[in-house]
């Protein structure tokens, strides 16, 4: 999302309408004192010839007086499919607000716009969650249909809809199933279709993986994007298998790293990193001994010093 979660090349991020039911006699039914009229009757401009005037019965109605229902006339909207085509419609005048004059999608300055209106930052994780609620296919871009279909599945027609929806989204998001998806969505999101990227390029994984546990930050996390950051196995990009299997590693893999084994079926990036970072923790242990060392021996000079 031009620094947007939703085509930047360097993230830091019901109603179909449906017609009205008919009567489907396509009669017209009324009520006359003393009984039912026969629905075939046709509906006249003047009394029938039944009642006296001064004393005399009126001549009946002529048939030029009459007027036959029609089916027009005693149509029934369903109010079900009226209210489709009014979320239809809002959806459409939301979907006009923020779309491109060229093109039937929102691309990048619509959807700066719109995540303004929505009160978030285009690299927040609720922007993410919104692409995979609407199944965006490309970062910074809603297709018409990705739009409709995204608004039509949170059931929402406004942007106080979709901000209303918010809380139930992150919370359906830290679902182990649901989180899943996501995660495995977030890869597809990342990639840049036009250019056909089977991998993500190395910063944008590091962006997309921050973004991602936002809710749910392992403890390995860190200690893997400091590797990724440092890079010292001079990797450029992430795979599919890389990405959907670190989500694997965080689950049964603790943060000391000692139930890693080489043995099993990782990808050897990972066998990389766990060697790199135990040799990075036990430099650091070393360095930290040196450092109290020489503090005691600093210490036992000053007390000779005073008794000197």
């Amino acid at each position: 999302m031009g620094q947007c979660v939703t085509k930047c090349k360097n993230p830091s991020s019901t109603l179909g309408s449906k017609n009205g039911d008919r009567d489907p006699s396509g009669k017209s039914h009324s009520k006359r004192s003393g009984g039912h009229r026969d629905d075939h009757t046709p509906t006249c401009g003047k009394p029938g010839g039944d009642i006296l005037v001064n004393g005399t019965k009126k001549a009946e109605a002529t048939s030029e007086s009459c007027q036959f229902p029609t089916s027009s006339g005693d149509a029934r909207r369903d109010p079900e499919s009226s209210t489709e085509e009014s979320s239809l419609q809002r959806m459409e005048e939301l979907f006009r607000r923020y779309k491109d004059e060229r093109e039937e999608a929102i691309l990048e300055e619509g959807m700066e716009r719109f995540c303004n209106d929505l009160c978030v930052d285009p690299t927040e994780f609720k922007v993410l969650v919104l692409a995979w609620k609407f199944q965006a296919a490309t970062m910074c871009k809603f297709t018409r249909k990705e739009f409709f279909e995204g608004c039509k599945a949170i059931s929402a027609d406004s942007i106080d809809g979709i901000c209303a929806r918010f809380p139930s989204l992150l919370n359906e998001a830290k679902q182990e199933d649901k989180f899943k998806d996501l995660y495995r969505f977030t890869f597809q999101f990342g990639l840049d279709s036009e250019e056909g990227q089977r991998s993500l390029h190395r910063e944008i994984a590091i962006a997309l993986w921050k973004l991602v546990f936002t809710q749910n930050n392992p403890p390995v996390l860190d200690q893997w994007l400091h590797f990724l950051t440092e890079n010292p196995s001079g990797v450029k990009g992430i795979s599919r298998d890389t990405w959907n299997m670190f989500l694997n590693f965080t689950q049964v893999i603790g943060p000391d790293l000692s139930n890693y084994s080489e043995d099993e079926a990782w990808p050897s990036l990972f066998d990389t990193f766990v060697e790199w970072e135990m040799e990075r923790r036990k430099k650091g242990e070393e360095m930290k001994g040196l450092t109290t060392s020489d503090t005691e021996s600093l210490c036992q000079e000053e007390q000779t010093y005073q008794y000197v």
